[in-house]
Formats: structure tokens, sequence, C-alpha cells
């Protein structure tokens, strides 16, 4: 199960219920947190159990009807992502998981946010609109000028990286800007992020190889190290 990062509709949040007296599956009560969200589109042919992404996270549907559905936060979902900062009447980016049958007119999109940056300037350029997000230190090996990256789960193209200032930025074209939620967001306002799963494996498959490398080169150093110091002590015949 995927998502394509191309958003499907805006919703509304409706409510958000803090609940204390979640059930668990042992049959004890949690606190929970509970968004139900407005909408048309993302309830087509839904289900309960179904994934729908919301600001790009990847959440489960465990209620809905014709023109609304309600899903669960956990406390890490929390924490990473800009959810927490909804309040009644925001808008929010909806999409469905990918059909097997869909063409995808994005990037993959897991809906498994890395992190949740902070919008740092926005600039008009033609019918266009700059926006430039921050991102920590973490995230930015995986961010690359022409890569993909989704940005509260819309697929878009990175345009330039300051890796110095830990910064990047995109274009968003007119169309694009009637259909998402960013450009109706503030500067300082945050903004779920999600580097491309491709570079994670890359950079992963990459990472267990350099581990190895360096390994062999600290061995190759102590061998030379030691085949110096035994020359230096070993009388020449």
């Amino acid at each position: 199960m995927v998502f394509t990062g191309i958003v499907e509709e805006m919703g509304e949040v409706a409510a958000i219920d803090r609940k204390a007296d979640l059930e668990m599956w042992d049959g004890s009560k949690s606190e929970g947190f509970v968004l139900k969200i407005n909408c048309k589109k993302a309830v087509t042919d839904a289900y309960i159990g179904c994934s729908i992404a919301v600001n790009g996270t990847c959440l489960t549907a465990t209620k809905f009807d014709d023109n609304s559905f309600e899903v669960n936060c956990a406390p890490e979902t929390l924490r990473c992502t800009d959810l927490g900062d909804l309040v009644v009447g925001s808008l929010v980016n909806l999409e469905r998981s990918m059909a097997a049958n869909d063409r995808n007119s994005g990037h993959v999109v897991q809906g498994h946010v890395d992190e949740a940056g902070k919008i740092m300037k926005f600039t008009r350029e033609g019918e266009s609109l700059w926006v430039q997000i921050s991102l920590s230190e973490k995230l930015l090996p995986f961010v690359v000028p022409k890569g993909y990256i989704a940005v509260d789960g819309t697929s878009l193209t990175v345009c330039e990286v300051n890796q110095r200032e830990k910064w990047f930025n995109l274009m968003l074209i007119a169309h694009t800007q009637q259909c998402i939620v960013i450009p109706k967001k503030q500067v300082g306002d945050r903004v779920n992020l999600e580097a491309d799963c491709l570079g994670k494996y890359a950079a992963a498959a990459v990472g267990g190889l350099r581990d190895r490398v360096d390994m062999l080169e600290s061995q190759l150093q102590a061998t030379q190290l030691g085949a110096s110091i035994a020359a230096a002590v070993i009388p020449k015949k």
C-alpha cells in the first residue's frame, strides 16, 4: 500500500477529541487523539481499516459516513507530524491509498512522515509561488536538487538545497496552489516532510558497505602500523 503524493481533495477538520477512554486490545482504557474530517472524495469506496493520508500521514479510518471519516493518532504520530497543530476548521490534504491498477503521477509516498519542517518564506514569481522550508541535519542527505519530496503529502520537486543553512525550496504552479494546503499556511507554520524512500533504501545499502570498508581500512592501517614498528625494532642483518 502506497500513496502517490497527488492530493485528491482538501478536507476540513470537523472535530478534535482528546479521549481518555479509548479501548485497547486487552480491554483497558487509554488516552487517545481522534480527528474527524469532513470530505467528499476520500470516503468514496472507504471501509473500516482503510488507509487515508492526512497531510501525508498514513492513518487508519476507524469510522466514516458519506461526508466524513475519523482516525486515531498515536503519540508517535503527533511527535513526528504537524497533526497536533490542527484546530477545528483547519484544511488538510487528503489522498486515498493507490489502487493496484492506478497510474502514479507523483512518486512513491509511504505516508511515513520523517519530521515536520517549518515554512521560512513565500516568494511570488509570475503565477508561480516559491516556498522555502527548513529541515533537520538528519534529513538533509535525503533531499537533493531535482529529487522528490512529499510536503504535507504533496509530491513535489526539490529546486535548491542549502546544506549550510539547512533549508530547501520548491516552486508551486498555479494549479497546484489551488489544490493543496501549503499556500494557505503562514510563515513559521509546520509542514510534514517525507523524503524519497528509494533514496533511504539506497543510503541504507551503501551505509552497510561503507561500514565494511571503514572496518577493513582500520585493519589495514593497524597492520601497516604493526609492520612499521616491527621493522624499526628488528635489527637488520
